[in-house]
């Protein structure tokens, strides 16, 4: 899965964020990004918030263990999650 991988103890993904989304989730690979749906609109930085507490959730840390290391201002996205408690995409969902 090339859109996912570890530095260390923090996973880095690399997302294809899809802003104004009927619902909230992580959808399918596009080459070597993830896409991800959000409902916040990219306006004033909500879609930005939006997606650190949504992949916080999905990954068991707390808002300041995830960080947007690329592409703030851009749709696709590089995310680093410090530590991560949960995998979503594990078979048994943690």
């Amino acid at each position: 899965m090339a859109w996912r991988r570890w530095q260390d103890d923090a996973l880095v993904l690399s997302l294809r964020v899809q802003p104004r989304a009927r619902s909230d989730g992580f959808g399918e690979p596009l080459g070597d990004e993830l896409r991800l749906r959000l409902r916040a609109p990219p306006v004033d930085d909500k879609a930005n918030a939006h997606l650190i507490a949504f992949v916080a959730d999905a990954f068991g840390v707390p808002r300041r263990q995830v960080e947007i290391i690329g592409g703030e201002h851009a749709r696709s996205k590089v995310v680093r999650i410090t530590a991560p408690t949960k995998d979503p995409f594990a078979s048994n969902g943690g």
